[in-house]
This record gives C-alpha cells, structure tokens and sequence, in this order.
C-alpha cells in the first residue's frame, strides 16, 4: 500500500511487498538512532528475508552473532561494547518473537523470549550500576521493571514511566523515550502490565482496560524510592498506551505531564475496520454468537489473517471470536473519563497513521487543554509513532517535557 509520495520507491512503497514486514523493517531501522540497532546488521538481515516465514530465523542468525560478540567483549572488561552489542541483541531477538508470534506453529515462541529478555538483562547488568531492577507490588505478585538511570549516584530526578503497546518488548521503548530521559540526566521507568511480554508468556496474564489498576502501583513504588524525585514524574505511553495512559490518567493525579504516541480513543476500531457492517452489528446481540463465530471461522481459513488474529488475541481474555470482539470494544475512552484529565497532556498526531486514524484529534477534543503535536511524511516522520522520525518526534516532546517541568522548584 502506497502511503507517500517522495517518488523513491523504497520510501514509498517499502522494503517488502508485505506491509507488515515493511513496518517492522521501518521500526527496527530507527531504533539504529540510539544505537538499538546497526543500520548495516538490519539491512544485512532483511535482504536474507524472501518470505514472512523466514523472518524469525534470520533474525536469530543475527541476533546470535551479535550477543556473541557482546558476551566476547564483556569477557574482556569492555563493558561500553557489550552494552552496546546486549541492546542491539535485545532488539533482534524481539523480532524474532514478533515473527514467531504470528507463525501459525508458535514452538521456540518461549525460548526466544527468553533469549531476548536475557540480552536485555546483560545490557543492565553492564551499565555499572547505573540501570536497577524494580519489582512492582501489584494483584498478589509483582509486574517486573527496571529503572534506568544517568548513573548510579543514586541522586533524586525526574523520572518518565514508559507504558508500552499491545506487543512491544522492553527493549522496544529505549529509542522512544528511555535514552531521550537519560540524554537530559532524567531517569526512565519501563514495566511489563498484564499481558504484555514476560506477564503474557511466563505469567498467562491478560489485558485489562483500567489501566490505573497498573499505573497506580507503578507511581507507589517509584515515589517510595529515594533516586525518584516524586514531584517531577512524568508519563509515556506508547503505541496502544495511548489509551491506556489517558484513561489511567483519569484517575492518577500525580504525573507533572504526559505524552501519548498517538492518541488513541477506541482500540476496537483497529479490529472491526475490516469487517462488514453486518458482522459489526452481530456482536451487539447475544444471539448472533454462533453467527459471528461461524463467518469469522471462514475468514480466518485465509493463512495471514488467521495468523494475525491469532497473534493480536493472544493477550486477550476470550474463549470464542465474538467474546474476543467483545472484549475488544471494552478497551475505549468514556469520554467522561477523558474529561477528568487534569495532567497536561500532549499528543502526537503522524500523517498516515494506519492503526487508528483520525483518533489523536479525536481525544485532543475530549481532553481539556490538550495539545497536539504533528509529525508528516516530508519530514520522514509519518506512520503509526514516527518509526523512521524518532529523533525529530523525541526533541519535540521532550521539549515540552521541559517546559512542563520549568515551574517546578
């Protein structure tokens, strides 16, 4: 699918023909801004991909090589390195399970999460005690975390909670915003919620809509801790965070600001988009189940739709496709709720954005005193969160970051 009109045809129409493998070769090239990724490893990589199925195993092939190399220059005493190669190795062994995830045979799904959660933690066990592990109190158990920090002086700061999609890694949010917090002598805090990452695929948790059940326990260990200034916390919520962050701010008052990428008002629109007017009206009747079921059944007998669905569903508590759907449609903003917002809130609006189009004007208008900002595809900056503009998107909000936080003693 065409998107721009640069008149290059790589930037227009793609690295891939598959648009989904397209704007994962966008997204794992602009990590390369914060040296979570090799701009020369990812396009070495993607030019031994012919088909979808042989994505994952490529990505392992590099993913090896460079922890590899990493654990080489660890062994060695050069931390700088194998904190450099354990980044970028998180990152590729993420692509692997993103391409295992929609495999329709899953096996090794576990292991490479494994692997990629195991580079992550080589890159913060290298920072010399700069980057801590939190475990956060939450439903009986703990949501594992880590705050990264400037340095390990242990000194009071302003600190950006990072609340990630619907499929993102933890290592996913370092160029979005940790190393954006860090380069300003800020702390990030990034998290696995229900459902996502280790909490789906070690814990066989779910999603949940109330957000403010997991960001609530999040601010409570972090303003108990002595390296977080509890005046100066600051939100990030990416991806499908969009929603999750402002309805959780509709009811945690304690982020000096926050900033979604992008605003997201309705998640089930992003699902029922490519149904028909008939299937979107069966699952308002109780009696249309079987019905629902029955043509979604046929639809998913097509090998990448089935694979998709079952990827997206996975954290979703569901027992059937219609309560899946149903489920689905828990997840938008009351617009009650968005008018509860007092946290000064911006939000980011890219050109082309393909998941949930028009919705970031949608919630800047149900949210009091909401700003928007733009980002455009001259500026290379388009697509759902700016995936090749993520130095262009970071100088812009963490400048109204600044500004949110110059009042404050």
């Amino acid at each position: 699918m065409r998107l721009g009109n640069s008149g290059h045809r790589v930037i227009d129409e793609g690295f891939f023909s598959d648009g989904d493998l397209d704007f994962a070769t966008r997204g794992v090239l602009g990590r390369a801004v914060h040296g979570a990724s090799e701009v020369g490893e990812v396009l070495a990589t993607v030019a031994r991909v012919r088909h979808a199925s042989d994505w994952s195993a490529q990505w392992a092939l590099t993913a090896q090589a460079v922890e590899k190399a990493a654990d080489d220059a660890r062994a060695g005493g050069h931390l700088a390195s194998a904190r450099s190669g354990f980044l970028r190795a998180a990152t590729y062994w993420s692509c692997v399970v993103d391409g295992l995830a929609t495999a329709s045979d899953s096996d090794g799904l576990l292991d490479a999460f494994r692997a990629h959660r195991s580079a992550w933690d080589s890159f913060v066990d290298c920072s010399e005690g700069a980057h801590v592990r939190v475990a956060v109190p939450y439903d009986g158990g703990t949501l594992p975390g880590y705050l990264l920090r400037p340095d390990p002086s242990g000194e009071p700061r302003p600190t950006v909670i990072v609340t990630n999609g619907s499929d993102g890694s933890i290592s996913d949010l370092w160029v979005p915003a940790a190393a954006g917090a860090l380069a300003r002598g800020w702390n990030a805090f990034v998290y696995d919620g229900p459902g996502q990452q280790s909490m789906l695929f070690e814990q066989q948790t779910c999603f949940r809509p109330d957000w403010e059940a997991v960001l609530g326990p999040v601010v409570d260990a972090l303003v108990a801790r002595t390296d977080v200034d509890a005046q100066r916390l600051l939100g990030y919520g990416v991806s499908q965070a969009g929603f999750w962050l402002s309805r959780a701010l509709a009811f945690e008052d304690r982020l000096v600001a926050a900033v979604v990428d992008p605003g997201v008002v309705d998640v089930s629109e992003s699902w029922t988009r490519p149904l028909s007017k008939k299937m979107v009206a069966m699952l308002d009747d109780d009696g249309e189940r079987h019905a629902f079921d029955r043509d979604m059944g046929l639809a998913t007998k097509l090998p990448s739709l089935g694979r998709t669905l079952a990827w997206r569903s996975r954290p979703y508590e569901h027992s059937d496709w219609f309560d899946l759907y149903r489920e689905v449609r828990q997840y938008r903003l009351d617009p009650a709720d968005a008018a509860r917002i007092t946290t000064p809130l911006l939000i980011t609006e890219p050109e082309h954005e393909q998941f949930w189009p028009g919705q970031s004007q949608r919630l800047a208008e149900l949210v009091p005193h909401a700003d928007v900002v733009r980002f455009s595809a001259a500026e290379g900056a388009d697509r759902h969160c700016q995936p090749l503009g993520r130095l262009v998107t970071e100088d812009r909000v963490f400048a109204w970051f600044e500004d949110r936080l110059s009042g404050i003693a």
